[in-house]
């Protein structure tokens, strides 16, 4: 058996309420919520498990072969939408798993499906979420390659990129140092785009697991873009700021510090959720695949520049703070002094007038 599981998952920019969304769906369409089957419930947590949605499948042609695709949609609460076209096929051996990988290395020729699905996901929920949209240029990829056996003959490194090449000895070993076994009968490697599973078993909790880890770094994605797009507006408010006349500088600092600090608590909130979008506790074997494959993914970079921008904005908001306690002392002291002023002209006006 081997099966090849193309995921591209998209952000919609805001939180979603999967409870009402499946009940809006459930008369028309089939949905189901993520669980996972081969665990204890309390080894993989998941606060909001994602809401599936059954898509029409689809015919695929590539070198004159017809492949038929299942197709199932997922919405995560935080906003992400996985789409994953599924092909299996109960006969074949690693040796087709090769061959149709190859056809469909780097996704080749899906990309027209995956918009298709994209606009008709979008005309189901849009009518239950206010201002949907999607950027169909943004998105996170992931291809998974499964077989029911382990068969150490053959090569995992051309299917995971792709292609037949000549690669280097250090090339492979990047590859292939993220392999990861529980029995002697399974093996389990990933690497930045792709990953290979033999199992006996269906790994359908471990597809699930590197499934999560990708919506989570798209978001952790997403979120550094809109960071980096909130900085440079903070910058161009502040900037303008700079040429107003005293009074209103101060009136334009309070404005920004406003949209600063909900923007933080906006997107600190978000991000919280992300980084806690699942929890394996107690499964040894499924923490470390779930830990190699944000790894992989290179979550820790993402991770820390967001946490970086999150920090220069809390520093700004500090300093525009400071610099309108400044601007409120001094608007003080101009106070006094021009009462104090006014006392010494009504006592001198006093005294003429004595």
């Amino acid at each position: 058996m081997i099966a090849l599981r193309f995921y591209r998952i998209y952000d919609i920019g805001r939180e979603i309420d999967l409870n009402w969304l499946e009940r809006a769906l459930a008369q028309s369409y089939f949905t189901a919520r993520t669980s996972f089957v081969r665990v204890k419930p309390k080894s993989i947590m998941i606060e909001e498990p994602p809401l599936s949605i059954l898509m029409h499948p689809v015919r695929v042609e590539r070198d004159g072969r017809a492949f038929e695709f299942s197709v199932v949609a997922r919405v995560y609460d935080i906003g992400a939408i996985s789409f994953c076209l599924v092909y299996e096929n109960q006969e074949a051996d690693l040796s087709a798993l090769e061959e149709i990988a190859f056809l469909f290395a780097g996704q080749e020729g899906l990309s027209e499906f995956y918009v298709q699905y994209l606009k008709t996901l979008g005309e189901i929920i849009r009518p239950h979420i206010k201002n949907f949209a999607i950027n169909p240029d943004f998105f996170e990829d992931y291809s998974v390659y499964v077989t029911d056996r382990r068969d150490d003959s053959i090569d995992p490194v051309p299917i995971l990129i792709g292609e037949r090449i000549n690669i280097s000895p250090q090339m492979r070993e990047e590859i292939v140092k993220n392999s990861l076994s529980y029995t002697t009968d399974d093996l389990a490697v990933l690497s930045w785009d792709s990953a290979l599973l033999c199992n006996p078993e269906s790994p359908t909790d471990l597809i699930d697991l590197i499934e999560f880890a990708n919506v989570q770094v798209l978001e952790l994605r997403y979120y550094d873009r809109e960071l980096t797009r909130e900085m440079e507006k903070m910058y161009d408010d502040i900037e303008h700021a700079d040429r107003l006349s005293q009074f209103r500088r101060g009136h334009k600092y309070h404005a920004i510090m406003t949209k600063q600090m909900e923007s933080y608590a906006e997107i600190s909130e978000v991000i919280e959720k992300v980084n806690n979008l699942i929890k394996v506790t107690e499964d040894v074997y499924y923490a470390r695949v779930y830990a190699t494959a944000l790894k992989v993914l290179r979550s820790g970079l993402w991770s820390e520049s967001v946490s970086r921008k999150i920090e220069v904005i809390q520093e700004n908001y500090s300093m525009l703070s400071d610099e309108v306690r400044i601007q409120h002392s001094n608007f003080l002291e101009w106070i006094i002094i021009i009462l104090i002023a006014l006392e010494f002209g009504l006592a001198i006006f006093q005294s003429l007038l004595r």
